[in-house]
């Protein structure tokens, strides 16, 4: 397991290694009492992620505040963000630690929900996006959008997407809105098959604010970087903006975003 086997040969090299319980439990290690929200507490020097693209939208959630770069480890399928395969993971990581690295900065999206009944406590950014949708058995939604306080229309719709330029290649990609460089500074608004004439995304500022409110009898689901949240009633809102922090990625060189969208979709050179 390439979890366990990198711990262990930190533990080795006289690092600290700190894990959830929940991954602790998984590798089949001792639990450490550390919850998810404490990882990014007290200095953190680097957070790997070994999986896909989802295992680095979890632990950027989870250490972005701390300001800690995220190294992702490949496990699985080529993904958008990971950087190393496993072979290369310890020394990866030593080199991230020698200093030997560069960082790619992602703009992450602040989510808030403004509910008259509380959905505690629920993450506040999104690395890819925010999605607010009919629950799983429900008919359409209407959520009347505002733009910087003034009200845009209603979407009759399965659902309303709110992405950042990296979530633009994730659910926002296959409601059909358009790919975004990581590079840009951007919110895309995608409706998920709307029943009305306009149809098309909207790509917005990241000083403006996007508010969805639920309109209607029809309750809607919201998940954040695919972690559900919970179920909002009308006049329950969940309001975008962009983040003043941002994701740190771990690159060895420049990220050739262009090469991985044709090797993701076979592209050939012509």
């Amino acid at each position: 397991m390439v979890a366990r086997t990198l711990r262990d040969a930190l533990l080795e090299q006289g690092h600290r290694v700190r894990l959830p319980d929940e991954d602790a439990a998984v590798i089949g290690v001792p639990p450490s009492t550390l919850a998810e929200g404490a990882i990014g507490e007290g200095g953190l020097d680097l957070a790997v992620a070994v999986g896909g693209d989802g295992t680095i939208l979890r632990t950027v959630a989870m250490v972005a505040a701390s300001g800690a770069p995220v190294l992702g480890v490949n496990v699985g399928q080529l993904g958008y963000l990971t950087e190393v395969e496993p072979a290369d993971a310890l020394a990866a990581v030593q080199k991230v630690l020698a200093g030997d690295h560069g960082t790619e900065d992602r703009m992450l999206v602040s989510v808030r929900v403004d509910a008259h009944s509380s959905l505690g406590a629920i993450p506040d950014i999104a690395l890819n996006e925010a999605v607010l949708e009919k629950t799983p058995m429900g008919h359409t939604v209407r959520i009347g959008v505002y733009i910087d306080g003034d009200f845009f229309t209603t979407y009759a719709a399965d659902g309303l997407i709110v992405a950042s330029p990296t979530g633009s290649t994730a659910y926002s990609f296959s409601a059909r809105g358009p790919i975004l460089d990581p590079d840009l500074r951007a919110m895309v608004l995608t409706p998920v098959s709307p029943h009305m004439l306009f149809d098309r995304s909207l790509v917005l500022a990241p000083d403006l604010e996007i508010r969805l409110e639920v309109l209607g009898h029809r309750p809607a689901t919201l998940s954040i970087d695919g972690r559900n949240i919970g179920v909002l009633h009308e006049g329950d809102a969940v309001i975008c903006t962009a983040s003043p922090t941002t994701a740190r990625l771990v690159t060895f060189g420049p990220r050739d975003f262009h090469r991985i969208l044709k090797t993701k979709f076979g592209l050939s050179d012509r």
